[in-house]
């Protein structure tokens, strides 16, 4: 997979390899700034387009090949 860039990953898709309660297509939602601007970012808010709920998990889980797939498959 490309690296990833926390900064970029904003309005992103990306699809669950194994889909829970049809929840398969997601958009990153939002980036979460630390409170300090000098600390690296770690979160990122990613909602399901199907259902419109939102999750919070950390950015580099979305490089896991094995769980995300980047796009909407």
């Amino acid at each position: 997979m490309n690296p990833l860039n926390p900064k970029k990953l904003l309005l992103t898709k990306w699809t669950a390899v194994k889909p829970v309660s049809k929840q398969k297509h997601f958009l990153v939602s939002r980036v979460i700034q630390p409170e300090l601007p000098t600390d690296p970012i770690e979160l990122v808010e990613i909602e399901a387009v199907f259902s419109k709920a939102v999750q919070v998990l950390a950015w580099r889980d979305l490089q896991d090949d094995s769980v995300w797939r980047q796009g909407w498959v």
